[in-house]
């Protein structure tokens, strides 16, 4: 029984690269190989990038998924942890040499696909059967013999592949015409009255196939275009300064709080926080924003940057795998590496594929013979049932697109963590977002201060201060900075604790502080006395209103009101509105009042407001719009998002907010544009789209060409051309994917 079986969760993830696949029945031989090491629960093998992704148990090594691998026939090797190198490795073909045996095959096939070409012009060029013999054996069984070692290894673990069926289809061309040279003996040799022979069908057919290989491994690379380009933004050294001292080290021994010097025009080697200088940073590859940014003291800087004016003394808060960069690329790997739904049912169709083919070449030889007796016309249509049987194109079908679609979409600063959310994507009918932060900017002000009686200005800004003095929130910030810009004096708290939804408490100065929203008034029991008016014409303006509340005995009293604005973001309507052309309906949902939600969701066109909603309601209400039929995106930045980030089908997270929406969500935005997230739907889109054609034309090919192989209507040259080319026309569909543009 395989341990596949096992209900354990995986404790270990290990990559393989893997080596000598050629079509879907090596995905399947690979993955069933690696599924009966003891220990392994899942294993997943993508064509495309020729990688193995293995979940396992503890006491799995590496060495025992390698072993496994290559006794079924394969190479396998580990993914280099190093993110730069691991890039370079992967975008290196691997399986096929270069260019040279294609062409020398094709120079040694010429002259026998010769006369065939001259025919048409009434010149006859039949090469003596000696000399067919001599060109058509190297091209068979050196330049082909890689046709016959995978499928031998494949044949005796009980499986079949496409080389196979190249071996089978070419070797029975070749060896008919050797048997027909024998058959006819002395006149064969001197050419007179020679039968027709099939070298050159056999040579043809491996000539085609190398070239098909070849150029399809040329347009894999390409499909990892945006892996190499990410890749390449890592300087190979940098300038740190240590003890007063400058130097140039290579970029793995920088280490956290080092402090490293970025000369104008340079690149930036590493993730850091600018304590010296001002400059403007070049992050288009990351973020795919155009504009450079400024950056000042206290700014923060992201490796692979290009810094522009200004020289800039950075502190170093991360280096190595930590990076922005560095997990840029692990999700737009772990994105290409991933298999999307669809293809679990092609790797199905893929499994008993060449057996069906077989079976249909036996039908076809048996019938042939039966109905006509010319058992030569029969093996040859056998064989051109063979070769044009293309198990290739079903596999790289769906893995180039999504290759293709994640690349694309990573250049333009949209990170898909794996093919189910990019394929999900395609389908989303609504999408609900978060309002502060994701449609707004999230840099509230204090808009309005308000006392109750007995109470100043300048007493009740001090206490709300100190209050959420340790808070990260946005509003707290906003009360920070006034009280600063007032030289206020805050007093230490004590014991301050979130009250989830409704806002924070802490003891200032022997008093038990509240300060929070409308619901936590009312859930205190306090009264707002002549304060009620004013704060409802402030939520009616859209401002977000705080309560400061002092507990006494079993309730407490309102010692005075906050009121804060926000500011939409300028790109938010032009979003909306694009999410509307694309048929998809909008929903807010926020913590925030109805007042304050309707101010920002009317100007912007949102379908549906649902406010006061705490974060579990959140992904209860996120839950409820699945229900109702919906395909459900969320969009959100905070840790309070996160609930419905994970509820939502596909949960869309601004890289602008927290670590943890962006571990939770399936695609992460690398601008805090809303724009972006109509782009993640249509490059998703488009991307299925692509599947959809590459799957029809993969399907077309053997649905047609087998059954015209069959009849007789195709020789077995035109069946290999065929063949051939049908994966280099997938992956050069999936490559169209290379010219998607945001907003087009």
């Amino acid at each position: 029984m395989s341990s596949a079986t096992t209900t354990a969760a995986p404790s270990h993830e290990f990559q393989l690269q893997i080596g000598g696949m050629t079509c879907a029945s090596c995905v399947m031989r690979v993955e069933k190989a690696l599924k009966k090491v003891p220990g392994v629960q899942e294993a997943s093998v993508n064509i495309a990038t020729e990688r193995a992704t293995v979940q396992a148990g503890d006491g799995v090594q590496p060495q025992a998924l390698q072993a496994a691998v290559e006794k079924a026939g394969y190479e396998a090797s580990p993914v280099l942890e190093d993110a730069e190198a691991a890039g370079a490795a992967a975008s290196a073909p691997r399986g096929l040499p270069g260019w040279w045996p294609v062409a020398l095959a094709a120079l040694l096939t010429l002259p026998l696909i010769l006369p065939m070409l001259l025919a048409p012009f009434g010149v006859e060029a039949v090469l003596p059967a000696a000399w067919q013999l001599a060109l058509a054996t190297p091209v068979q069984f050196v330049l082909g013999w890689r046709f016959y070692r995978a499928g031998v290894k494949a044949a005796l673990s009980g499986s079949g592949n496409m080389d196979l069926l190249v071996a089978l289809g070419t070797s029975a061309a070749y060896g008919l015409s050797v048997y027909l040279m024998a058959v006819a003996g002395g006149h064969a040799a001197h050419g007179g009255g020679m039968p027709h022979l099939y070298f050159e069908a056999s040579a043809t057919v491996i000539t085609l196939v190398l070239l098909g290989k070849w150029l399809e491994q040329r347009a894999k690379r390409q499909t990892t275009e945006a892996i190499r380009a990410l890749n390449a933004l890592r300087p190979a050294v940098a300038r740190v300064r240590r003890h007063g001292v400058e130097a140039e080290v290579p970029v793995r021994q920088v280490r956290v709080d080092d402090l490293v010097v970025i000369r104008p025009g340079e690149r930036v080697p590493v993730d850091g926080v600018i304590v010296e200088g001002h400059s403007h940073l070049d992050e288009s590859l990351l973020t795919g924003e155009s504009l450079p940014a400024a950056r000042g003291e206290g700014g923060p800087v992201t490796g692979g940057a290009i810094n522009g004016e200004g020289a800039l003394l950075v502190r170093t808060t991360a280096v190595g795998a930590e990076t922005t960069l560095a997990r840029i690329i692990r999700l737009v790997e772990s994105a290409q590496a991933g298999k999307a739904p669809i293809q679990r049912t092609v790797d199905r169709v893929s499994a008993v594929f060449v057996p069906v083919v077989l079976g249909i070449a036996l039908l076809t030889f048996g019938g042939w013979v039966l109905a006509s007796g010319d058992w030569e016309q029969a093996l040859i249509n056998a064989v051109a049932v063979l070769v044009i049987a293309c198990p290739c194109a079903l596999g790289l079908a769906t893995p180039t697109a999504i290759m293709a679609g994640t690349g694309v979409a990573a250049t333009h600063g949209i990170l898909i963590k794996d093919a189910q959310a990019l394929e999900l994507a395609h389908a989303v009918t609504t999408v609900a977002f978060d309002k502060t932060g994701t449609l707004t900017e999230g840099l509230p002000s204090l808009v309005a201060l308000l006392p109750a009686p007995g109470m100043d200005e300048a007493e009740l800004l001090r206490l709300c201060a100190a209050v959420q003095q340790h808070s990260e929130h946005p509003l707290a910030r906003a009360v920070s900075a006034r009280a600063q810009a007032q030289a206020l004096p805050v007093p230490a708290a004590a014991d301050a604790q979130a009250l989830p939804g409704r806002g924070l408490q802490a003891t200032v100065e022997g008093r038990r502080l509240l300060l929070g929203s409308q619901r936590l008034l009312d859930e205190s029991g306090a009264e707002a006395g002549a304060l009620a008016a004013q704060a409802e014409r402030l939520q009616g303006e859209g401002r977000t209103v705080s309560w400061l509340l002092e507990a006494h005995g079993g309730g407490a009293r309102a010692l005075g009101l906050l009121a804060f604005g926000d500011t939409v973001k300028p790109a938010a309507v032009a979003a909306v509105q694009r999410l509307h052309r694309l048929g998809i309906r909008t929903v807010m949902l926020t913590g925030d009042n109805a007042g304050s939600a309707r101010a920002v969701a009317q100007p912007l066109g949102i379908d549906e407001v649902r406010a006061d909603v705490l974060p579990a309601d959140k992904a209860q209400a996120v839950q409820a719009l699945r229900e109702a039929g919906g395909v459900v995106a969320m969009v959100g930045d905070g840790i309070n998002d996160a609930p419905a980030l994970a509820a939502a089908d596909v949960g869309i997270a601004m890289s602008t907010g927290t670590d943890v929406a962006m571990e939770t969500a399936g695609i992460t935005l690398m601008r805090g544009d809303p724009a972006l997230v109509a782009d993640a739907i249509d490059v998703s889109r488009r991307t299925y789209a692509k599947i959809r054609q590459n799957l029809f034309w993969a399907f077309a090919y053997n649905v047609v060409g087998i059954p015209l192989a069959a009849l007789g209507w195709l020789n077995p040259m035109i069946a290999g051309a065929a063949m051939a080319f049908s994966s280099v026309s997938v992956v050069a569909n999936a490559l169209l994917l290379r010219r998607w543009r945001p907003g087009a």
